[in-house]
């Protein structure tokens, strides 16, 4: 039996993941639970599953835990600096990242210190930090496992090959739910209209990311790192219906797919399994029922977000983290109001041109380029906002 520490319990992946785990008794026991500050539901999480750790890492928010005598006979571990004393309580087997942005990334190197394996669900701290993260699970014998959809395709159909390289990897995309808008359409884009997915139930951050196109941008540098792929290696192909979740092309030209229903519980299933594959635990397609299967090429003019992501990727030091630190406060801007859709490409392309790359590629280096970047965001999007 598995024993896994859910960190980002509260979100969409981290209910889809213990839905997963209350389906597998016999399988996995949930023994460690993460989140913020969502104490409500946390607390209802803790009451169902009864890990022996529970981590919070708004320490105010634990206080409202505990006083509501949620804590049970639990241990609540409260802020940043307590989340390794929470991880050697738990005693997991792999921790699943659920969390959102760059607040990953701290976290990840923690567990990997520990040679502890992780389902990756987190593609921001791999675009942040991507060599150095790597390095550290492979020092410390531990695995990625990726959870995100397309990832988990890549990796599966890489599996089906995996002592000879690759020639191709092709990312797909749903396109998101201004897949066919033109760009004063997108202009005038309300956050309602952009948070109306066609395919997958998300959180809003990566919602908007996947109307922007940046989400798919984000993945081609997480699977750079993901599979030693270089950004010219990775093709991203608009595939509305969300069936084909990637493909890998090999040196005899041979594509090789991996396809499902959309539904978020069939990878985080597959990366606790791994090696295994448990029962289904989600729908199966009816493939005389789907048709047809469309795919067309992305438009960088629409979608500029995508084409930020390469030239961030090809130039690399610390500029994707530059790129992702803009992004994020840019989408903050635009769910509060601040600002248009079309201004999340237009800023995020002002602190890129913006950033002098001086790091020495240290984490240190990312971190306070992360840092600048969100003060140069907020400089230009102040000179933006409604």
């Amino acid at each position: 039996m598995k024993r896994i520490f859910v960190l980002g319990s509260t979100g969409s992946i981290g209910t889809a993941a213990l839905d997963v785990i209350g389906s597998r008794p016999d399988e996995f026991r949930l023994v460690g639970l993460g989140a913020n500050s969502s104490v409500g539901l946390l607390a209802r999480q803790s009451g169902v599953f009864r890990p022996p750790a529970v981590w919070i890492g708004d320490k105010a928010a634990a206080g409202r835990f505990v006083c509501g005598n949620a804590a049970g006979g639990k241990s609540v571990f409260a802020g940043p600096e307590s989340f390794p004393a929470a991880l050697e309580k738990s005693r997991a087997d792999i921790v699943l990242v659920a969390v959102g942005g760059a607040a990953a990334l701290m976290p990840l190197m923690e567990i990997l210190k520990r040679g502890i394996d992780v389902a990756l669900a987190n593609k921001e701290a791999l675009v942040m930090a991507g060599r150095r993260v790597m390095k550290l699970g492979a020092k410390n014998k531990a695995r990625i496992l990726p959870v995100d959809s397309e990832q988990s395709a890549i990796w599966q159909c890489l599996s089906c090959n995996p002592s000879r390289g690759f020639e191709r990897i092709y990312l797909t995309a749903s396109g998101g739910p201004l897949r066919g808008m033109s760009v004063s359409d997108l202009r005038r884009a309300g956050l309602k209209e952009v948070l109306r997915h066609p395919r997958w139930k998300m959180g809003r951050k990566i919602t908007v990311d996947s109307a922007t196109l940046m989400n798919k941008g984000l993945e081609v540098i997480e699977a750079m790192h993901l599979f030693g792929a270089s950004c010219d290696d990775i093709r991203v192909v608009v595939h509305p219906e969300a069936v084909v979740h990637s493909m890998v092309e090999f040196r005899d030209g041979s594509v090789i797919a991996q396809l499902s229903v959309p539904d978020m519980r069939i990878p985080i299933q597959y990366a606790f399994s791994y090696p295994e594959r448990s029962d289904n635990i989600a729908g199966r397609l009816d493939f005389p029922r789907l048709g047809r299967l469309n795919f067309e090429k992305p438009d960088f003019r629409r979608f500029p977000c995508l084409g930020l992501a390469y030239a961030a990727a090809r130039r690399g030091g610390t500029l994707p983290a530059v790129m992702n630190a803009a992004n994020e406060s840019c989408v903050a801007a635009f769910i509060s109001g601040g600002i248009g859709f079309m201004d999340i490409p237009a800023v995020v392309s002002l602190v890129m041109e913006a950033h002098k790359d001086r790091g020495d590629g240290s984490l240190e280096a990312v971190l306070e380029a992360d840092a600048w970047a969100r003060q140069k965001a907020e400089y230009f999007l102040r000179r933006r906002r409604k």
